[in-house]
C-alpha cells in the first residue's frame, strides 16, 4: 500500500513529513513525500520556514502521479497561496480518501500558515478533505467561532463542512475524568469518541493522529473505524513519546506495530466465511509475543475472546498484554524451542479439519492428554507439558499441534506461525 504524504519538513522528525515516515513505515506502509516547505526547529523551538518554489512543488507531484499507484493522500503543512493552488490543481480530480490535517501553527511556536493564504486554504484546501481533524483551537480559527455553550462543536464543526469538507473531526473539544473527546460531524451522523488522556505535551501526536486515519481509509475501513483505530493509535504514541531532545517530547509507535498486526489478523479472521464452524467451546484467542518473551504478560491477546454468535463471531473484548493464559502459554512453550514462533490461535477439534491439515502438508505434532503425569495435573502445568511432549523429538517446526482431549477436557488445535498473518495463511489452507 502505497501513502503520499504532502506536507512540511521537520528536521527533529517529530512532526512533518519525517514523522508520517516514521509511522507509515511501522504500519508497514510505503510513503511517498511531497515537500511543501523546509522548517527549522527542533523539540525547543521553531526557527524559521522557507517555503519550495511553486515550479519543483508541481514537479515533485507529477512525478509521483505519473509512477505510482497512490492508495491514500494525507496533507499537512502548506503554508502559503501559491502552493494550495499548485496542490487542488494537482489533486482536486483525483477519486481516492484524502485527510487534511490543518496545520496552522508549531507545538514550539512557529507559524505554518500565512495569514494571506488563510481564504486560499478554505477555498482549495478544506474542498479536498474525506476527513479534516482541526483540533479545537483550529477549528475556532477555521469557522473563527469559539465553543461555547451556544456555539456547540456540531455547529463549528458545519460550519467547515459547508467550505467542503465531507467529514470533519474536532478533536480535543473536551477534558473531563482523565479522558478527552473528540467531536465527529459525518454526512448524515453525528457521535463523540472518547479516549484517555495522558497529561504529557508532545511532538507530533495530531500528525499520528491524522496519519493512522489515511492510513486505515486507504485499507477500506469506515470512517467510524478508522478514527476508533486512530483514537487508540495516537495514545499508544503519546504513551510512548521519548524525551531525545533537550525540549519537549517526541511521540513514538513502540509496541504498536504488534497490537496493529495482531488487530489487522483479527479482523480477517473473523471475516472468513463460515469461521464459526471452529470455534470452540471454550471460545478462541489470537495471540502475538514481543521478541523474546518471559511471561504471558509478554504475549498480546484479546482480553474476552473471539466468540461464536449464530452463523457469525464476535470479537469480546480489548488487546492487552496479559490477557490471554492457554493460547499464550502454548506459544510460550513454542518460542522457547523456535525463538521465530511469536503467533498463535486455537480452534476447534474436528476430524475434517485434521484430514484437512494433513493434506495442506503442513507439519503437524500432537499430545495425549491421558498420558498426562499426575503432578503436572497438580500444578496446572497441563498445556506446558502437552506443548513440550509434542515438540521434544521435532526435527522441524510444527505449524499446527492437536489432542484428543481427556475426561472432562476439550480436544484442541493450536495453529503457530512467525506473525499473526503467517498464522492466517495457515488457517486458511485448513478451514
Amino acid at each position: 500500500m502505497n501513502i503520499l504524504s504532502i506536507g512540511g519538513s521537520d528536521p527533529s522528525s517529530g512532526a512533518g513529513i519525517q514523522s508520517d515516515i516514521r509511522m507509515f513505515s511501522a504500519l508497514n506502509t510505503y510513503t511517498l513525500t511531497v515537500i511543501t516547505a523546509i522548517t527549522s526547529q527542533n523539540t525547543s523551538n521553531f526557527g524559521t520556514v522557507e517555503p519550495v518554489s511553486s515550479k519543483i512543488l508541481k514537479k515533485q507531484l507529477e512525478s509521483i502521479f505519473s509512477d505510482f499507484k497512490i492508495d491514500g493522500i494525507k496533507i499537512g503543512m502548506v503554508y502559503n497561496s501559491k502552493t494550495i493552488k499548485v496542490i487542488h490543481q494537482q489533486l482536486n480530480k483525483l477519486k481516492i480518501p484524502i485527510v487534511i490535517d490543518p496545520v496552522i501553527k508549531s507545538t514550539t511556536g512557529g507559524n505554518l500558515l500565512e495569514n494571506n493564504a488563510i481564504k486560499d486554504f478554505k477555498k482549495y484546501i478544506i474542498p479536498l478533505a474525506t476527513i479534516i481533524t482541526p483540533n479545537k483551537s483550529e477549528a475556532e480559527f477555521l469557522s473563527k467561532i469559539k465553543i461555547s455553550t451556544k456555539n456547540t462543536p456540531e455547529k463549528i464543526a458545519k460550519e467547515i463542512q459547508n467550505m467542503g469538507a465531507k467529514n470533519v473531526v474536532i478533536t480535543g473539544i473536551e477534558e473531563k475524568n482523565r479522558k478527552i473527546s473528540d467531536f465527529v460531524l459525518e454526512k448524515n451522523t453525528k457521535y463523540v469518541i472518547s479516549g484517555e488522556k495522558i497529561s504529557k505535551i508532545n511532538h507530533g501526536s495530531g500528525c499520528n493522529h491524522s496519519a493512522a486515519i489515511i492510513y486505515s481509509l486507504a485499507k477500506k475501513k469506515s470512517i467510524k473505524e478508522s478514527l476508533y483505530f486512530a483514537k487508540k493509535f495516537t495514545y499508544n504514541s503519546i504513551k510512548n513519546s521519548k524525551s531525545i531532545g533537550k525540549g519537549i517530547s517526541i511521540t513514538d509507535i513502540n509496541e504498536n506495530k504488534i497490537e496493529e498486526e495482531l488487530s489487522t489478523a483479527i479482523n480477517k479472521f473473523t471475516e472468513i466465511k463460515g469461521i464459526y464452524k471452529n470455534i470452540p467451546e471454550c471460545q478462541t484467542n489470537f495471540v502475538f509475543s514481543k521478541q523474546k518473551p518471559k511471561t504471558t504478560k509478554d504475549v498480546l491477546g484479546i482480553s474476552g475472546r473471539i466468540v461464536k454468535a449464530g452463523k457469525g463471531i464476535i470479537v469480546a473484548g480489548d488487546l492487552k498484554y496479559g490477557s490471554s493464559k492457554h493460547v499464550a502459554t502454548a506459544l510460550l512453550s513454542m518460542n522457547k524451542k523456535y525463538p521465530q514462533i511469536c503467533s498463535a490461535i486455537n480452534i476447534k477439534y474436528q476430524n475434517t479439519t485434521l484430514l484437512k491439515i494433513k493434506k495442506s502438508k503442513l507439519v503437524v505434532g500432537s499430545y495425549d492428554r491421558s498420558k498426562e503425569p499426575k503432578d503436572v495435573k497438580i500444578k496446572g502445568s497441563t498445556i506446558r507439558w502437552g506443548i513440550n511432549y509434542a515438540i521434544k523429538n521435532s526435527k522441524r517446526i510444527p505449524d499446527v499441534i492437536y489432542h484428543k482431549g481427556d475426561f472432562g477436557k476439550e480436544p484442541m488445535i493450536i495453529v503457530f506461525g512467525e506473525t499473526p498473518e503467517n498464522v492466517l495463511k495457515k488457517i486458511s489452507k485448513i478451514t
